[in-house]
């Protein structure tokens, strides 16, 4: 379900705790999550949970399915630890990935030299599954 469901949300918080919540893209290698800021209309590109992260790399990304027939509901919670990514081997292995997952960043041009995106290490895992 992690590496398969196209959309996830984000929670992170600055330092003084303030959670900010946010639907994400993302791409799942078997070791980390990663999410680009990419290029869809924003006010800013410095983002509030590119600071949240900065300030405070405790994170959870939360995927989910819900539908009318409560018997099918499933979810997935990462914990972990959040950098923000803006240039490397890393960087570009995981735009790579983001690119390969969803076709629309193709055409969006999401640059593998720079930019900006959020790599998230797992330190838990809690999942759950109605059937």
């Amino acid at each position: 379900m992690l590496r398969e469901a196209r959309v996830g949300r984000l929670a992170t918080a600055d330092a003084g705790g303030r959670p900010l919540v946010v639907p994400v893209c993302y791409a799942f290698d078997g070791e980390r999550c990663y999410s680009a800021v990419d290029a869809k209309p924003k006010r800013t590109r410095r983002l509030r949970r590119l600071d949240n992260v900065e300030a405070n790399p405790h994170v959870s990304l939360v995927v989910d399915e819900y539908g009318e027939d409560w018997g099918r509901l499933a979810w997935v919670i990462v914990e972990g630890r959040a950098v923000v990514l803006r240039e490397g081997e890393d960087f570009g292995r995981a735009i790579d990935l983001l690119t390969t997952k969803y076709p629309q960043y193709r055409t969006m041009g999401l640059d593998r030299r720079s930019g900006a995106l959020i790599a998230i290490t797992p330190d838990r895992l809690l999942a759950w599954r109605a059937a």
